[in-house]
This record gives C-alpha cells, sequence and structure tokens, in this order.
C-alpha cells in the first residue's frame, strides 16, 4: 500500500487576537491547520467563520489567498502516512464539512490551555485541539496531553514533521499561481 503526505499549517496573521496569543506563549505561529495538498488548496481548522468579526467561530475551510492572510507568517510541514490513514483523514473532515453548523470554536477551551486544565465541549474545538483530534482519531497522532490541551508548539515539536517551508505566506512558493491574463496556470513542483 502506498504512502501519501499530509501537511500542516502554523500561521500568524497579525490580527489582535494573534498578537494576545503571541504575547502569551511566547512563540511565533499560534494558528494551527491541516492541509490535503501542498498547494494549500484545501485548508481546514477552526477559526474565523467571518474574516471581519472575530467572535463568530467554527470549522472552516480557509482561503490562504485571501486579505486575512495577507500579511501571515507562516510554516508549512509535511508528514507520511498510509493511504487508508488518509481516507480516513478525508473522511472525517468532510463529516464535519457535511455538518460544519453543528461545530463551535471553543474559545473556553483556551483558557483550559493557558491554566493547564481539560475544558472539553462537545462539537466544539480550537486549531490546535482540531488538529490532534483528527491525527488522533485516525491512529496517526499520540501525545500524554488530551487534545483539548495541545498547542500549536506540541504539533511542531512533533517528530514526524518536516519542514517544507517558513516565511510570509505571501511568498509561498508552492502556490498554484494562476496568470489570469494569459490564463494560464503554472504549477510549481519544487518538491
Amino acid at each position: 500500500m502506498g504512502t501519501r503526505k499530509i501537511y500542516l499549517l502554523f500561521s500568524d496573521t497579525g490580527t489582535f487576537l494573534a498578537k494576545a496569543i503571541n504575547v502569551y506563549t511566547k512563540t511565533p505561529l499560534n494558528h494551527a491547520s491541516i492541509a490535503f495538498d501542498l498547494s494549500l488548496e484545501e485548508v481546514y481548522s477552526f477559526g474565523r467563520k467571518n474574516q471581519r468579526n472575530p467572535f463568530s467561530g467554527g470549522f472552516v475551510k480557509e482561503d490562504t489567498r485571501t486579505s486575512f492572510f495577507e500579511k501571515a507568517k507562516c510554516a508549512v510541514y509535511s508528514f507520511s502516512i498510509t493511504e487508508l490513514e488518509y481516507e480516513r483523514i478525508r473522511r472525517r473532515i468532510q463529516q464535519m464539512e457535511e455538518q460544519k453548523d453543528h461545530y463551535k470554536y471553543n474559545a473556553l477551551g483556551l483558557l483550559g490551555v493557558a491554566f493547564n486544565r481539560e475544558l472539553s465541549r462537545e462539537n466544539a474545538y480550537f486549531c490546535s485541539q482540531f488538529v490532534a483530534t483528527i491525527l488522533s482519531e485516525c491512529g496517526i497522532y499520540q501525545n500524554d496531553k488530551p487534545a483539548c490541551l495541545i498547542r500549536p508548539q506540541d504539533l511542531i515539536a512533533w517528530h514526524q514533521l518536516q519542514l517544507v517551508y517558513q516565511g510570509s505566506l505571501q511568498a509561498y512558493p508552492y502556490y498554484q499561481r494562476d496568470i489570469s491574463h494569459t490564463g494560464l496556470i503554472n504549477k510549481l513542483n519544487i518538491v
């Protein structure tokens, strides 16, 4: 059976909330997402449903090419999994996407992380809790901490991750770039 790659995107958009979290954690890149492709076309997480409203959050498919991510710093990591594990992750995220209105952002859980107290709520996640839960449910990621206490830095420290890129998200070299005036797509196959 073959292997597939999954990608974890860690980002810092520079918003007020991101800055506050960075000050508290004393680390950058405090948002975690999971992607199915190197070009970051399919990126999922728990975050803002509306980029202009930080108080409306839940399950989101992120478009990293929007102005919200324009000044974002990021790190993209990859790891290899079996075809079966890949399909499990796909199915689980597809189920969540189909029922996205049932999911909420776990803001209370962020306080739990700050005080090292488990504050899990049904169908509620924050970004790194979501990524850790998906990978754990599919038998890929294990940590002594419960998912509701996992920080992005815990995921970054995971030994299976391989750094693909670090820097400005706007300068990410693996985007499929649409050259609109010619209609051509320049696919960068750098890896």
